[in-house]
């Protein structure tokens, strides 16, 4: 296991390295354009922390945006922290390739009283955008924390960072922190490449999910960290084709498909899943799916595999009874159809001694075609004995299986 663990975390800095590189040769391709770089504070900015930045970045990103030749980039210089209130950065652009390059510190006001005029539903948003890359090693500071200390029932959906309707996008080696809420949103997009990222609020943050991914496809999260209060990745509904890889996750609630099927009417589909190569530390759960017994659909091809895990609650698991309200939800005929999941190489240390494996599938949709394959957990408290539950699953097991498999 040590060997292993040297291992993953060698491939991290490897991948580290090599992101960081690639990112500095965008930036340097960046220098050798700077007429066609759009910097904001030539547009008045301040970048003093306290002076409204807004309106100056707005008007470099437009610049920006309409761009017609070489490599069009707004540039958010170094050694700045620029305060900044909600804004939407709108395509589609004129040139084939835009860059930000976010070097200094973008940050979001402390007080939420200061959004009573603006979009309460995100900090940044960029929509209707075609070859989008952020680059930068610079910092966005959602200024979370008077959110979190608000009321559940006050408290309103405010993300830091949301993807709209846009294309071909990358962004490698920025920092994220302390967010209202979800940290990233992807939104009915397609072919984005998430790339070195740091993304960090407190473990008591709530719902501050990582990177949440929703009605989009052919999505990329690589070589990033993730320390927050909620999922370090989720995905959600009406997805295809996501890969989660080499990252580390924790403290957070794991690595998850779902909550899915909670909107009546609305059919699930998420297929084509791969979660691999992650590194849990103390996480509420490991690899995990779920769904709401009124949901209907299906999630199928889905594969979590090389997962190490230290001191984690849940480290396998399959919920579909999830039920995250005040009262307990009513049982119902219907259910999502989960199939074709395959849990493979997976390691490490439980804080939970009962059900570790803990697949929990519907009476009325059971899932099928589970495979379990080469699982050692074992618990993280001495002399204590570790074991598997498993409700309406079907499928089989093969290699390495500890505890005992319970599947059908």
């Amino acid at each position: 296991m040590l060997n292993s663990s040297m291992d993953f975390f060698a491939r991290i800095c490897i991948l580290s390295c090599l992101f960081s590189m690639i990112s500095f040769q965008l930036i340097n391709k960046i220098h050798a354009s700077q007429n066609n770089a759009f910097n904001v504070q030539d547009y008045g900015a301040v970048g003093n922390g306290k002076s409204d930045d807004s309106t100056a970045f707005l008007k470099a990103w437009n610049e920006t945006c309409s761009a017609t030749t070489g490599t069009p980039t707004m540039i958010i210089p170094k050694g700045k922290t620029f305060l900044v209130h909600a804004i939407d950065f709108l395509g589609p652009c004129k040139s084939t390739t835009v860059y930000v390059q976010l070097s200094g510190t973008v940050k979001a006001p402390e007080d939420p009283s200061a959004w009573k005029d603006h979009d309460v539903a995100k900090w940044l948003g960029f929509e209707g955008i075609k070859g989008l890359n952020i680059v930068g090693f610079g910092q966005l500071d959602g200024s979370g924390q008077k959110w979190w200390d608000q009321s559940c029932r006050y408290r309103p959906g405010l993300k830091a960072l949301v993807f709209r309707e846009c294309k071909s996008v990358n962004m490698s080696n920025i920092f994220l922190v302390s967010s209202p809420k979800t940290h990233i949103h992807v939104m009915s997009s397609q072919y984005v490449y998430f790339k070195s990222l740091v993304i960090r609020s407190p473990e008591t943050s709530p719902n501050t999910d990582g990177i949440h991914i929703s009605d989009s496809d052919n999505v990329w999260v690589q070589a990033s960290t993730f320390e927050s209060g909620d999922d370090c990745v989720s995905i959600g509904e009406s997805t295809t084709n996501i890969h989660v890889g080499y990252c580390n996750c924790g403290p957070g609630h794991g690595m998850s498909i779902g909550s899915l099927g909670r909107t009546n009417g609305k059919e699930v589909h998420v297929e084509n899943i791969t979660i691999k190569h992650i590194q849990f530390n103390q996480t509420t759960n490991g690899g995990r799916i779920k769904t709401w017994q009124t949901g209907t659909g299906q999630v199928r091809n889905v594969e979590f595999s090389n997962l190490q895990f230290t001191k984690v609650k849940n480290p396998l698991i399959i919920d579909q009874y999830y039920c995250d309200v005040a009262n307990p939800c009513k049982a119902t005929k219907t259910g999502v159809k989960i199939s074709n999941v395959r849990y493979m190489k997976a390691f490490g240390t439980t804080t939970t001694p009962v059900a570790a494996i803990n697949l929990e599938c519907s009476e009325n949709v059971p899932c099928t075609n589970i495979t379990l394959e080469d699982v050692k957990l074992e618990s993280a408290f001495p002399n204590t004995e570790v074991t598997s539950s498993c409700n309406n699953a079907f499928g089989y097991a093969k290699g390495i299986m500890e505890p005992k498999s319970c599947l059908k």
